[in-house]
């Protein structure tokens, strides 16, 4: 999968935009001003947060993805050449978990994410 298409994948859930807070060559994708992936300018794969870290654990453990830079350890690093549905069901777990992390009113502004 290409930085360009995770970026189609991210840019398609409501409320879903893009920053380089970080600098030129990254990407950050945002819900409600919260972070939910990460790409850097290595074009390696994409950070996204699970649940907890117990399930980043297990995530790292079976080789599905690795521990995400600079990130908290409920974050894990999900390589460009996954499964193309892997990659895609991390992005949209992540978006689900920031997204429900947001307060009752700034939810309630944001359309249902589509499946």
């Amino acid at each position: 999968m290409s930085r360009d298409t995770v970026n189609r994948i991210c840019a398609a859930l409501p409320g879903a935009e893009r920053s380089a807070p970080f600098g030129p060559g990254t990407d950050v994708w945002k819900v409600g001003g919260k972070i939910f992936a990460c790409m850097g300018s290595d074009d390696t794969g994409v950070s996204t947060k699970t649940r907890d870290i117990e399930t980043a654990r297990m995530l790292i453990e079976a080789g599905s993805a690795t521990r995400a830079p600079y990130f908290h350890r409920s974050w894990v690093h999900v390589p460009l050449d996954a499964a193309p549905d892997a990659l895609r069901h991390r992005i949209h777990a992540s978006y689900d978990i920031v997204r429900a992390s947001l307060t009752k009113t700034a939810q309630a502004v944001l359309p249902p994410r589509p499946d």
